[in-house]
């Protein structure tokens, strides 16, 4: 298995362990926005509430962005619920170069606590945007909270990876 946390200060990804890529939360928006027929933003920095682990040539990328900053034509099209306590948390699993991406079959199962030690799982799906698949689901929050989250992705034929990280509200 392989386990990674990461943390919100800059440099905590310096951690050792798997080749962690920078690429930020402006990846994935630029993903859906492209599905959608948008215009991609560039890359940006990594973004609170997002985690990105490198498993040899697999890149799996997790973001935790509240619904009410979705679009609504974008949140009916995919069928995510917007709400101010509404929060979803998306996970791709992809191959290949930036820009050149696929996406990569996969058994996606995702858990949150918070600090009192309660635990909650987030019931994810599969969100084909285009020739993207990603893993969604949505939860609620009641800020000001910091949940711990831990996503484990398993492929046929590869070793569970866990990929840990926590996000305020």
């Amino acid at each position: 298995m392989i386990d990674f946390h990461v943390g919100r200060a800059p440099g905590a990804l310096r951690l050792p362990g798997p080749r962690v890529n920078r690429r930020g939360f402006a990846v994935l928006c630029a993903l859906l926005l492209a599905a959608c027929g948008g215009t991609a933003p560039a890359p940006a920095p990594m973004q609170p509430g997002e985690a990105i682990l490198q498993v040899r040539d697999t890149t799996i990328r997790a973001n935790v962005i509240p619904t009410r900053n979705l679009g609504e034509a974008m949140a009916a099209r995919y069928g995510i619920p917007r709400g101010d306590d509404l929060v979803m948390l998306m996970v791709g699993v992809r191959q290949g170069e930036d820009g050149r991406q696929v996406s990569v079959p996969a058994r996606v199962t995702a858990s949150t606590t918070d600090l009192r030690g309660q635990r909650g799982r987030v019931e994810l799906r599969e969100l084909v945007a285009g020739d993207l698949v990603d893993h969604v689901g949505t939860f609620r929050v009641s800020p000001p909270e910091t949940l711990s989250f831990v996503v484990e992705v398993r492929r046929e034929g590869e070793p569970p990876a866990t990929l840990r990280f926590s996000h305020e509200f």
